[in-house]
């Protein structure tokens, strides 16, 4: 991943957050946060579970004590998400990289819900300070700090829904573990059947029919509709990491299927005919 890429990443996912403050229409007192926030008014920021709390010096001596949060979404919700990033194989590739996918929202919205917040009635904030007005200055600093930690660590909302980079990186790593295993188990079986199946069936004789057929009503000819695995479609097994860049189990079984059956049905019409007959 190359610097201009990363930063772009970094860009977005931060002017997404700053997006919010947009919507607050005391522009003042945004402008007088965003001094707080680059002139080191910002004492100190902290995560403490999925909630942030930060010390903001103000105009009195003691600094003031804020805190901000996000609702977290459940182990349930959490589940669902981790599944659906797990089967979108570039997504799962980018976040094990550290990287934030761009359309990463889809994931969420796909399971009814939004990892970014719609609007600040959305962000629980307080503050010591005296100002009834919410966001005050100080929860606004917090606001603009915050968007440069997303552009450090885009994983930082991911903290704030609940679940840590680590935890997200651990599920995914651990859910891709057992698809893996799980897909070879399919692929053994699958080979096994086939194995079975073939060294069970006499090939050379399984077409032959040894009662007599009036000619008159006998019509011998290749079929030309859907055959028996057109119908029955494709086998749902389990994607491997090699499915990034290649064909699917499913697609190499059919196509492994596909070949025996255009033999065996080639083979049907040439007995059939009597071709080389004997």
């Amino acid at each position: 991943m190359t610097s201009y890429t990363l930063q772009a990443s970094r860009e977005w996912w931060s002017q997404r957050w700053l997006e919010l403050l947009d919507s607050y229409r005391f522009k003042k007192r945004l402008e007088r946060a965003r001094n707080y926030a680059r002139q080191g008014n910002v004492l100190s920021i902290e995560f403490k579970g999925a909630k942030v709390l930060a010390k903001v010096q103000g105009s009195e001596v003691e600094p003031y004590t804020v805190s901000l949060s996000l609702n977290s979404f459940s182990d349930e919700e959490w589940g669902y998400v981790i599944e659906t990033m797990s089967k979108r194989a570039l997504f799962a590739a980018k976040l094990l990289a550290g990287e934030m996918p761009q359309n990463i929202e889809e994931v969420f919205t796909a399971n009814g819900l939004s990892l970014f917040p719609f609007t600040l009635g959305d962000v629980h904030s307080k503050c010591s300070c005296p100002d009834k007005a919410n966001p005050c200055k100080h929860v606004g600093a917090i606001y603009y700090q915050l968007g440069d930690r997303f552009s450090e660590d885009p994983f930082v909302l991911f903290q704030l829904r609940g679940r840590t980079k680590e935890q997200i990186i651990s599920d995914l790593r651990n859910l891709r573990g057992a698809k893996t295993e799980a897909n070879k188990t399919t692929i053994s079986d699958v080979k096994q059947v086939i194995s079975h199946q073939q060294s069970s069936v006499n090939l050379s004789s399984f077409w032959e029919y040894h009662e007599p057929l009036d000619s008159s009503l006998v019509v011998i000819a290749p079929s030309m509709g859907e055959t028996v695995l057109d119908v029955l479609g494709a086998i749902p097994l389990a994607k491997t990491e090699e499915d990034v860049v290649s064909l699917n189990s499913g697609d190499v079984v059919m196509k492994y299927l596909d070949t025996i059956y255009k033999d065996v049905s080639q083979k049907a019409v040439l007995a059939a005919m009597n071709v080389g007959g004997s």
